[in-house]
Order: C-alpha cells, then sequence, then structure tokens
C-alpha cells in the first residue's frame, strides 16, 4: 500500500513539473534498441573489424569495444578477433589480446570442444605473425594452485 501510495505521489509530482511518465520513456528506449536489429551479420563485422582497425585507437577504446562483443550473444567471427588481435599488437598489449582469447573461449559455451578449435585454425597464422601463445600453449586453462579435494584422498 506505500508502494501504491507513493507511487501515486511521485506520479503527480512528475506531471506538475511537467516531464514524461516512465512507461513512455521505456518506449523511447525500447525504439531505439529495435533499430538496432536492422544491421546484417555482414555490417555488424565490417563495424567491428573497421572500429579495431582504426590506426588511432587508445587501450580503453580497445578494451570497450572487446567488452562489448564479449557481453552480446555471439561468438565473434575470427576475422573480427584477428583485427582486435592486431589492434592489442599495435598498443603493445600483450595480456589484453591473451584475455581476449580467453573470453572468446568462454564465449563458445558448451559448444568449446568444437568452435573454439575452428577459429584457432583461422586465427593460427595471425598468432604465429604477432607472436602470441594461446592461454592453452601458456598453461594458463589449468589452475596452478589448485588442492585436491579432501574426498579425493586417500
Amino acid at each position: 500500500m506505500l508502494r501504491f501510495a507513493a507511487g501515486r505521489v511521485l506520479g503527480g509530482l512528475r506531471s506538475a513539473a511537467g516531464l514524461k511518465s516512465s512507461q513512455s520513456m521505456v518506449g523511447a528506449t525500447m525504439v531505439v534498441r529495435h533499430s538496432h536489429s536492422n544491421e546484417t551479420a555482414e555490417e555488424f563485422d565490417s563495424r567491428y573489424e573497421a572500429y579495431f582497425n582504426r590506426p588511432e585507437i587508445d587501450g580503453w577504446e580497445a578494451r570497450k569495444a572487446m567488452n562489448d562483443l564479449l557481453g552480446m550473444d555471439l561468438v565473434p567471427e575470427p576475422k573480427i578477433i584477428v583485427s582486435a588481435l592486431k589492434a592489442c599488437r599495435r598498443l603493445n598489449d600483450y595480456a589484453l589480446a591473451v584475455r581476449f582469447l580467453e573470453g572468446v573461449k568462454d564465449k563458445c559455451g558448451d559448444k568449446t570442444n568444437e568452435i573454439y578449435p575452428y577459429l584457432l585454425q583461422e586465427i593460427r597464422p595471425t598468432l604465429t605473425e604477432l607472436g602470441i601463445s594461446t592461454p592453452e600453449e601458456m598453461g594458463y586453462d589449468q589452475p596452478e594452485l589448485a588442492l585436491k579435494s579432501v574426498y579425493d584422498m586417500h
């Protein structure tokens, strides 16, 4: 009941101040989000590839784009991964390249055994050219200080 009363008071204050209700504002953001769905997969790939290929990209912008990519419900195409790795090389940020590869592997989800080897096969020439080791080659896929479970000890 208190929530209902507070909502009524807040609504009255909004209308007195001339502000729009939250319902119409939500509808506006939905329209903005929906307008991005018109982009094809090729346009999406070329947009991110061009973003990473910019010569003036800095570390913050590269991290932001990688974070955005890894936050989406997709696994990046090999050409996007290659351009991101080359951006890491231009920035001289080896750690960022390795963390991005870890994130890409994590994005493969339960299909890691199918998707990740394909991605590595496609980006292997770039990894060799740039001198980047995969997390598996460096042993980062195995925990360093893991202890045996006490239930497995005899």
